[in-house]
């Protein structure tokens, strides 16, 4: 085991596309420029670590731990948050494409998702009170039965939210983006 456990180490320029790389231990790593595209994550345990410039897009993380784990202009389209490991669950994005990524039931309470493309994802039955989608393009994602008050919208584009499926009380907006949340009625506003 004492072999899996990597303490503050630079990965840099790694190329695990399509590769299996299970069961490691991350505190305080920092992945720089790597390759994980299609990479087989399931059963690490990150902590303190910070990605950046790294493609983590349909990569597989069944069972693994993300505990205050920071993406910074990442590419991480397609990729199923789900199944990670719910225990201390906490994430933040910044200038990152998560185009078509899934998160169910994740608890994002907090998180900041700061001048990221974020369309065609789904959000559903997640807990994303006091999130910040700062200057995000949501087109075309799906929030579902999500907790969204005190969340913060007023610097996102193109979002569409159903305010009879979620929750929104103290949820920040600005004109002329909250019309999105009057899309489903398909009202004419001039």
């Amino acid at each position: 085991m004492a072999d899996n456990l990597h303490l503050n180490e630079l990965s840099e320029k790694l190329d695990y596309s399509g590769k299996s790389l299970c069961g490691g231990e991350y505190d305080s790593c920092t992945f720089r420029d790597c390759n994980y595209e299609n990479a087989d994550l399931s059963e690490n345990e990150f902590r303190d670590c910070l990605f950046e410039r790294c493609n983590l897009s349909a990569a597989l993380l069944k069972n693994t731990g993300l505990k205050s784990v920071n993406f910074r202009n990442c590419k991480i389209m397609g990729v199923d948050f789900t199944y990670c490991k719910d225990f201390l669950f906490e994430v933040n994005f910044e200038d990152c494409i998560l185009d078509y990524s899934i998160f169910l039931r994740n608890e994002l309470e907090n998180t900041g998702f700061k001048e990221c493309s974020v369309k065609e994802a789904e959000f559903a039955e997640c807990g994303l009170t006091g999130a910040i989608f700062y200057n995000c393009d949501l087109s075309g994602t799906l929030f579902s039965r999500c907790s969204l008050e005190k969340a913060d919208f007023r610097t996102a584009v193109n979002y569409s939210l159903d305010p009879e499926i979620n929750r929104l009380k103290g949820a920040k907006f600005s004109y002329p983006e909250v019309t999105g949340l009057l899309e489903k009625y398909g009202i004419i506003i001039d």
